[in-house]
C-alpha cells in the first residue's frame, strides 16, 4: 500500500490529504462536544451544520495559505508542526465565533477541546505517516553510526534522519565530555564501545564528520576502522567547505590519501610568493595532473598574467575554465591566457616568451606514463628531451628570470626510456646553468625530483578505484612493488617553493615520506569500502591479481642518485648533489639521439643512452611497438627469399629474432 501511496502523482497525494483534514474537522467538532457530554450529543442541528461547514471551510483556507499541503509529508518537521499549530487555533476561534454568530449552544470547555482535536488529527496524523514511511524503509536503508558528534556531526546526523539510504543510529566520538549524551536522539558512544559492539547494532556504515581534524589524526582513526567489514565515507574536508567546492551534507567515500597522506606543513609565503607574485608565469603542460594544481596554487599568489600551455585542447579547456571559474568567485586581475600547442614547438615557444614577456617559467610538459612511453620510444624522448631543451634555451635568449624543471624519482637509476628522458632533462637544466655565463643569461634554472602523486592521470589509485567498483579483480604488478606517494597540493606547493630557492643548477628533492606497498594499499582500498579481499581459503569480495611488472618498470623507487643530501630552509625540501654532464658532450648526446631519432632505430638509440653517464640499465627488450612491427615485417618478408639465396640479415633483425 505505501509503495502505491509513493507512486501517486503529487496533485493527488494532496488531494487526499485535502479530503482527509475535510474529514477531520468535522469529526473532531462532533467529538468534542460527545467527550464533552459523555456521547449524549449524537446527532448535529441545523445550525450546528452551518458552523461545522464554515468552519472547516475557513480552516481550510487557512492551511492552504500557510503551505500546509506543499509540505512534503516524508520530511515534515517543526516548520510543520507549527503551521497545523497556527491552523488549530484559528480554527478553534472561528468555530466559537460562529457558534455565537448563529446563536448555537457550545459549552466553555469544547473550543479547547476541539483544538487538541484538530491539533492531533490533522498534525498527528502526518507525522504518523511519516513515522510509518520512515518505520517501512528501516529494512532497507543502510545503518550508518557517524563519527564526530561535534557541530559537523551533528548537523549531517539531521540531514542523514531524512535520508532514504542511511539509517543513523549511533554517534562515536572520542571526547570524554560527549560519550554518553544524546544528540538529535541518538546516543553518543566512544570508539572501544563501537568496536566491540558494532556487529549487533547491525551497522554496515561509518560516516566520518569531522572537517577540520588534522590528516594524521583522521588516518589513525581510519586505521582502527579497516578491519571491520564496514564501509567508511567522509564528509569534504575544511579546505573544500572554505572554498567552497563542497557542501557539509554531501557524503563521499574516504580517499585513499587519507591513509597515505600527511599532515601538510605550513607553506612559507615568502617563498610561494618570490616567483610569482606581480609577475609572468608560464606553465607548460598546464593541463596534466601538475601542471593544473600548480595553476591552482600560482593562482592564488596573484600573478600579473598567467600563461597556460598545453597541446591537448581538452585539458587546456578545463583547466582555463577552471581558473576562469574560481577569479568569478574571488575577483583577481590577473589575465589567463590559454596557448595551444607542444614545447617541441620553437617558433611558437619562442614567440610566447617574448611576446607575454614571461618572467618564470614552471615546466611540467612530459610523458609520463612509463609502458605508454616504453611502447613509443622515439615520441617519448623526444618530447621530454627536446621539448625540455627548447624550453632552457629559448628560456635563456629571452632573459627568463626562473626556470624551474619538474622531474621525477624514475629518472634516477632509470630502468625506463621515460626515467633515462627525464634524467637527460635534469642534464639539459644543469647544461644550460653552466652556459648562462657565456650567454650573458640571467636566468635561474632549478630541477624539483620527487615520486608519485594520489590520483594523477595514469596513476594507481583511479584503477583500483575502477576495479573495485566492477567486483575486482584489483591487479597488482608485484606483491613487493614499493612505491612514493604524496598529495597533488602538497607536491605543487613544494615545487613553488623549491624552486623559489634555485640559485642555478641545483638539483631539489622533496620528502616523499615513507614508501608504501602497493599490495597493501590495494587492500586498505578495498576494506575501506566494506569488502574483504578473496585469497586462499578466505571467501572474500575482491581477488587481487599479480600480473607481472610492466616494460620499464622496477620494484623500489629512489630520490637520490648519490649518497649525500644537503637541508634547505624548507623541513620537506633536500638538495641532492648530482654529478654533471659536460656542455660539449651533451651536445654531442643529442645530436647522436636526433639522427638516430630520424632513422628510427630504436635499438641503436637504447644502446646510446646506455653508454650515457645516465645509469640507464633496462631489463627487457625493445619495446617500441612500431620498430617491432617493422622489424617482424621484415623478417617474414625475408623468410620467404627464394632456395638457395644468401641474405645478409640486418644485425637488429637478429637480435629481435
Amino acid at each position: 500500500m505505501l509503495k502505491k501511496l509513493e507512486s501517486m502523482p503529487r496533485n493527488y497525494k494532496r488531494m487526499l490529504l485535502l479530503a482527509s483534514d475535510a474529514l477531520a474537522i468535522p469529526f473532531a467538532y462532533w467529538l468534542s462536544f460527545n467527550l464533552r457530554l459523555d456521547f449524549k450529543h449524537v446527532g448535529l442541528n441545523e445550525g450546528e451544520w452551518l458552523v461545522v461547514i464554515l468552519t472547516t471551510a475557513a480552516t481550510m483556507l487557512v492551511f492552504v495559505r500557510t503551505g500546509l499541503y506543499r509540505a512534503v509529508i516524508r520530511y515534515i518537521g517543526i516548520h510543520a508542526g507549527l503551521t497545523v499549530l497556527k491552523g488549530a487555533l484559528a480554527s478553534a476561534v472561528f468555530m466559537t465565533c460562529l457558534s455565537f454568530l448563529f446563536q448555537v449552544w457550545l459549552p466553555r470547555s469544547v473550543p479547547f477541546v476541539y483544538f487538541v482535536l484538530v491539533l492531533l488529527f490533522v498534525g498527528g496524523g502526518r507525522f504518523f505517516l511519516r513515522h510509518w514511511i520512515f518505520a517501512s524503509q528501516n529494512n532497507q536503508r543502510r545503518r550508518v553510526a557517524v563519527y564526530g558528534a561535534g557541530s559537523a556531526g551533528s548537523r549531517v546526523m539531521l540531514s542523514l534522519l531524512n535520508s532514504q539510504e542511511y539509517r543513523p543510529v549511533l554517534f562515536v566520538d572520542d571526547d570524554p565530555e560527549r560519550i554518553g549524551r544524546v544528540i538529535s536522539g541518538v546516543a553518543v558512544v566512544s570508539r572501544s564501545w563501537f568496536l566491540e559492539q558494532y556487529q549487533k547494532m547491525g551497522i554496515k556504515d561509518v560516516l566520518l564528520a569531522m572537517p577540520g581534524v588534522s590528516r594524521s589524526r583522521r588516518r589513525e582513526i581510519i586505521e582502527s576502522l579497516s578491519h571491520l567489514p564496514v564501509r567508511v565515507h567522509s564528509i569534504p574536508d575544511l579546505g573544500d567547505l572554505m572554498s567552497g567546492r563542497a557542501r557539509l551534507e554531501e557524503i563521499r567515500d574516504v580517499q585513499i590519501e587519507d591513509l597515505l597522506g600527511r599532515d601538510e606543513v605550513a607553506p612559507n609565503k615568502s617563498l610561494m610568493h618570490a616567483n610569482i607574485r606581480d609577475k609572468v608565469v608560464l606553465v607548460t603542460g598546464a593541463g596534466g595532473s601538475i601542471g593544473s594544481e600548480l595553476c591552482r596554487q600560482i593562482l592564488k599568489q596573484k600573478p600579473r598574467n598567467l600563461v597556460l600551455l598545453d597541446q591537448s585542447e581538452f585539458s587546456l579547456y578545463r583547466i582555463h575554465r577552471e581558473l576562469e571559474e574560481s577569479k568569478a568567485v574571488v575577483p583577481d586581475e590577473c589575465a589567463l591566457i590559454p596557448i595551444l600547442g607542444s614545447v617541441l614547438d620553437q617558433e611558437l615557444l619562442g614567440s610566447v616568451l617574448n611576446n607575454f614577456r614571461v618572467q618564470t617559467i614552471y615546466h611540467a610538459a612530459a610523458y609520463k606514463h612509463v609502458p605508454m612511453v616504453e611502447h613509443n620510444l622515439v615520441a617519448g624522448l623526444r618530447n621530454n628531451l627536446f621539448g625540455t631543451a627548447n624550453v632552457a634555451r629559448l628560456a635563456s635568449d629571452a632573459g627568463v628570470e626562473a626556470c624551474i624543471l619538474v622531474s621525477t624519482d624514475k629518472a634516477v637509476r632509470p630502468t625506463s626510456i621515460m626515467g633515462a628522458s627525464k634524467r637527460l632533462a635534469e642534464m639539459v637544466f644543469q647544461v644550460q646553468h653552466s652556459l648562462k655565463n657565456k650567454a650573458k643569461s640571467r636566468t635561474r634554472f632549478g630541477i624539483v625530483r620527487f615520486g608519485n602523486v594520489l590520483g594523477s592521470s595514469g596513476s594507481v589509485i583511479p584503477l583500483f578505484q575502477e576495479q573495485i567498483a566492477k567486483g575486482g579483480p584489483v591487479t597488482v604488478t608485484h606483491a613487493d612493488m614499493v612505491r612514493y606517494f604524496m598529495t597533488i597540493p602538497e607536491a605543487a606547493q613544494l615545487v613553488i617553493q623549491a624552486g623559489a630557492m634555485a640559485q642555478g643548477g641545483e638539483v631539489f628533492v622533496l620528502d616523499m615520506g615513507e614508501p608504501v606497498k602497493i599490495a597493501a594499499m590495494a587492500r586498505k582500498m578495498i576494506a575501506l569500502t566494506g569488502l574483504s579481499v578473496k585469497e586462499g581459503d578466505n571467501d572474500g569480495d575482491i581477488e587481487i591479481a599479480y600480473s607481472g611488472l610492466r616494460p620499464g618498470e622496477k620494484l623500489y623507487e629512489e630520490l637520490l642518485i648519490g649518497e649525500n643530501d644537503m637541508p634547505t630552509s624548507h623541513p620537506r625540501v633536500m638538495q641532492a648533489q648530482e654529478i654533471m654532464i659536460e656542455a660539449a658532450e651533451l651536445d654531442g648526446l643529442l645530436a647522436e639521439l636526433q639522427i638516430l631519432f630520424d632513422s628510427g632505430d630504436c635499438e641503436a638509440i637504447r644502446d646510446l643512452l646506455m653508454r650515457a653517464p645516465l645509469g640507464y640499465a633496462p631489463q627487457g627488450k625493445v619495446e617500441d611497438l612500431l620498430w617491432k612491427s617493422e622489424m617482424a615485417a621484415a623478417l617474414a618478408q625475408e623468410a620467404t627469399v627464394k632456395p638457395g639465396r644468401v641474405v645478409a640479415l640486418d644485425p637488429r633483425k637478429e637480435r629481435l629474432s
